[in-house]
Protein backbone atom coordinates (compact mmCIF):
# COMPACT_ATOMS: atom_id res chain seq x y z
CA UNK A 1 0.00 0.00 0.00
CA UNK A 2 2.67 2.27 1.01
CA UNK A 3 4.24 1.81 -2.59
CA UNK A 4 1.38 2.41 -4.27
CA UNK A 5 1.17 5.81 -2.44
CA UNK A 6 4.95 6.82 -2.18
CA UNK A 7 5.16 6.02 -5.97
CA UNK A 8 5.50 8.37 -9.28
CA UNK A 9 2.89 11.47 -8.89
CA UNK A 10 1.30 13.33 -11.78
CA UNK A 11 0.57 16.50 -10.99
CA UNK A 12 -2.49 17.93 -11.91
CA UNK A 13 -0.49 20.78 -14.11
CA UNK A 14 0.78 18.40 -15.77
CA UNK A 15 -3.17 16.55 -16.83
CA UNK A 16 -4.00 20.09 -17.68
CA UNK A 17 -1.40 20.80 -19.75
CA UNK A 18 -1.66 17.41 -21.48
CA UNK A 19 -5.61 18.24 -21.97
CA UNK A 20 -5.07 21.42 -23.39
CA UNK A 21 -1.81 21.04 -25.79
CA UNK A 22 -3.27 21.31 -29.70
CA UNK A 23 -3.30 18.42 -31.70
CA UNK A 24 -0.52 17.65 -34.25
CA UNK A 25 -0.06 19.54 -37.40
CA UNK A 26 -1.59 17.97 -40.20
CA UNK A 27 0.67 15.69 -40.96
CA UNK A 28 -0.19 14.60 -45.04
CA UNK A 29 2.26 15.82 -47.77
CA UNK A 30 -0.09 14.25 -50.56
CA UNK A 31 -3.64 15.28 -50.87
CA UNK A 32 -6.31 14.09 -53.90
CA UNK A 33 -9.34 16.01 -54.56
CA UNK A 34 -12.24 14.98 -56.39
CA UNK A 35 -14.98 16.87 -57.48
CA UNK A 36 -17.95 14.02 -58.03
CA UNK A 37 -20.02 13.94 -61.12
CA UNK A 38 -21.81 11.53 -63.15
CA UNK A 39 -20.64 12.49 -66.91
CA UNK A 40 -17.89 14.39 -65.18
CA UNK A 41 -16.20 13.38 -62.23
CA UNK A 42 -13.27 15.73 -61.57
CA UNK A 43 -9.81 14.80 -59.54
CA UNK A 44 -6.93 16.20 -58.89
CA UNK A 45 -3.65 15.36 -56.85
CA UNK A 46 -1.18 17.52 -55.38
CA UNK A 47 1.80 17.66 -53.23
CA UNK A 48 2.22 20.06 -50.44
CA UNK A 49 5.79 21.17 -51.40
CA UNK A 50 8.58 24.50 -51.60
CA UNK A 51 8.08 27.32 -52.18
CA UNK A 52 4.20 25.89 -53.64
CA UNK A 53 1.79 23.08 -54.12
CA UNK A 54 2.52 21.01 -57.29
CA UNK A 55 0.29 19.24 -59.08
CA UNK A 56 0.67 15.36 -59.48
CA UNK A 57 -1.93 14.39 -62.00
CA UNK A 58 -5.05 16.03 -62.48
CA UNK A 59 -8.30 15.22 -65.07
CA UNK A 60 -12.02 14.22 -65.71
CA UNK A 61 -13.57 10.60 -65.33
CA UNK A 62 -15.77 11.15 -68.75
CA UNK A 63 -19.24 8.78 -68.81
CA UNK A 64 -20.65 8.74 -71.71
CA UNK A 65 -24.44 9.51 -71.71
CA UNK A 66 -25.20 5.94 -73.37
CA UNK A 67 -23.56 4.46 -70.79
CA UNK A 68 -25.74 2.70 -67.67
CA UNK A 69 -25.90 4.27 -64.35
CA UNK A 70 -24.20 1.18 -62.99
CA UNK A 71 -21.33 1.32 -65.97
CA UNK A 72 -19.85 4.71 -65.07
CA UNK A 73 -20.38 4.05 -60.90
CA UNK A 74 -17.94 1.43 -61.82
CA UNK A 75 -15.55 3.54 -64.18
CA UNK A 76 -15.66 6.15 -61.42
CA UNK A 77 -14.41 3.94 -58.42
CA UNK A 78 -11.93 2.26 -60.55
CA UNK A 79 -10.08 4.93 -62.37
CA UNK A 80 -9.64 6.71 -58.97
CA UNK A 81 -8.64 3.83 -57.02
CA UNK A 82 -5.65 3.62 -60.02
CA UNK A 83 -5.02 7.03 -59.09
CA UNK A 84 -4.66 6.47 -55.39
CA UNK A 85 -2.40 3.42 -55.96
CA UNK A 86 -0.05 5.57 -58.20
CA UNK A 87 0.22 8.63 -55.64
CA UNK A 88 -0.25 7.14 -52.31
CA UNK A 89 -2.62 10.38 -51.11
CA UNK A 90 -3.30 10.33 -47.53
CA UNK A 91 -5.85 13.06 -47.13
CA UNK A 92 -8.43 13.82 -49.37
CA UNK A 93 -11.15 16.57 -50.14
CA UNK A 94 -14.32 15.89 -51.84
CA UNK A 95 -16.98 18.48 -52.31
CA UNK A 96 -19.71 18.98 -50.03
CA UNK A 97 -23.10 18.46 -50.75
CA UNK A 98 -25.54 20.95 -52.76
CA UNK A 99 -29.07 21.23 -52.61
CA UNK A 100 -30.45 20.68 -56.54
CA UNK A 101 -33.65 21.88 -57.59
CA UNK A 102 -33.85 18.51 -59.32
CA UNK A 103 -34.73 15.15 -56.79
CA UNK A 104 -33.11 12.98 -59.03
CA UNK A 105 -30.43 14.88 -60.59
CA UNK A 106 -29.46 15.35 -56.54
CA UNK A 107 -30.08 10.81 -56.52
CA UNK A 108 -27.44 11.03 -59.24
CA UNK A 109 -24.90 12.91 -58.06
CA UNK A 110 -25.17 11.12 -54.60
CA UNK A 111 -24.72 7.97 -56.34
CA UNK A 112 -21.37 9.30 -58.19
CA UNK A 113 -19.97 10.76 -55.00
CA UNK A 114 -20.57 7.62 -52.88
CA UNK A 115 -18.45 5.78 -55.84
CA UNK A 116 -16.24 8.20 -55.46
CA UNK A 117 -15.69 7.77 -51.59
CA UNK A 118 -15.80 4.37 -51.17
CA UNK A 119 -12.43 4.75 -53.95
CA UNK A 120 -11.09 7.32 -51.29
CA UNK A 121 -11.88 5.10 -48.25
CA UNK A 122 -10.81 1.83 -49.98
CA UNK A 123 -7.24 4.14 -50.36
CA UNK A 124 -6.86 3.84 -46.48
CA UNK A 125 -6.93 7.99 -46.42
CA UNK A 126 -8.64 10.52 -44.33
CA UNK A 127 -11.90 12.07 -46.03
CA UNK A 128 -12.39 15.45 -45.61
CA UNK A 129 -15.75 17.21 -47.09
CA UNK A 130 -15.98 20.89 -48.15
CA UNK A 131 -18.58 22.89 -49.49
CA UNK A 132 -18.07 24.03 -53.33
CA UNK A 133 -19.08 27.99 -51.51
CA UNK A 134 -15.93 27.37 -48.91
CA UNK A 135 -13.85 26.38 -51.37
CA UNK A 136 -14.58 29.18 -54.10
CA UNK A 137 -13.88 31.51 -50.46
CA UNK A 138 -10.49 29.65 -49.90
CA UNK A 139 -9.71 30.15 -53.55
CA UNK A 140 -11.03 33.25 -55.12
CA UNK A 141 -12.36 35.01 -51.70
CA UNK A 142 -16.02 35.03 -53.02
CA UNK A 143 -17.99 32.20 -52.48
CA UNK A 144 -19.82 32.40 -55.71
CA UNK A 145 -17.30 33.04 -57.97
CA UNK A 146 -17.55 31.50 -61.26
CA UNK A 147 -15.86 28.03 -62.61
CA UNK A 148 -13.27 30.43 -64.51
CA UNK A 149 -12.09 32.25 -61.64
CA UNK A 150 -11.11 28.84 -59.68
CA UNK A 151 -9.32 27.64 -63.12
CA UNK A 152 -7.47 30.79 -63.04
CA UNK A 153 -6.54 30.95 -59.28
CA UNK A 154 -5.66 26.99 -59.06
CA UNK A 155 -3.62 27.57 -62.59
CA UNK A 156 -1.50 30.64 -60.72
CA UNK A 157 -1.13 28.87 -57.34
CA UNK A 158 0.16 25.91 -58.91
CA UNK A 159 2.29 27.41 -61.67
CA UNK A 160 0.21 24.86 -64.21
CA UNK A 161 1.05 26.33 -68.05
CA UNK A 162 -2.54 25.57 -69.23
CA UNK A 163 -6.20 26.03 -67.32
CA UNK A 164 -7.10 22.98 -66.04
CA UNK A 165 -10.42 21.46 -66.79
CA UNK A 166 -13.17 22.67 -65.16
CA UNK A 167 -13.97 19.48 -62.71
CA UNK A 168 -10.25 18.91 -62.55
CA UNK A 169 -9.67 22.33 -61.72
CA UNK A 170 -12.54 22.26 -58.72
CA UNK A 171 -10.71 19.02 -57.59
CA UNK A 172 -7.30 20.64 -57.38
CA UNK A 173 -9.09 23.82 -55.42
CA UNK A 174 -10.76 21.05 -52.95
CA UNK A 175 -7.15 19.74 -52.43
CA UNK A 176 -5.60 23.01 -51.68
CA UNK A 177 -8.37 24.37 -49.96
CA UNK A 178 -7.41 21.65 -47.65
CA UNK A 179 -4.21 21.89 -47.30
CA UNK A 180 -5.08 25.75 -46.26
CA UNK A 181 -7.62 25.05 -43.72
CA UNK A 182 -5.62 22.32 -41.79
CA UNK A 183 -2.34 23.73 -42.08
CA UNK A 184 -3.35 26.74 -39.55
CA UNK A 185 -5.73 27.05 -37.07
CA UNK A 186 -8.95 27.21 -38.35
CA UNK A 187 -12.14 27.91 -36.41
CA UNK A 188 -14.26 26.04 -39.17
CA UNK A 189 -12.31 23.16 -39.83
CA UNK A 190 -13.29 20.89 -42.61
CA UNK A 191 -15.68 17.84 -41.72
CA UNK A 192 -14.02 14.70 -41.31
CA UNK A 193 -16.11 11.83 -43.44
Amino acid sequence: MKGRLSGPRRSATATIKAETTSPAPFAHSVILGIDPSLRGTGFGVIRLDKPHPVALAFGTIICPKAWLLSRCLLRISTELQEVIREHRPTACAVEGLFFAQNLRTALIMGEARGASLVAAAAGGMEIFEISPRKMKLAMVGYGGAQKSAVSQMVRRMLHLVDLPAPDAADALALALTLAQETGRHSIAAPKQL
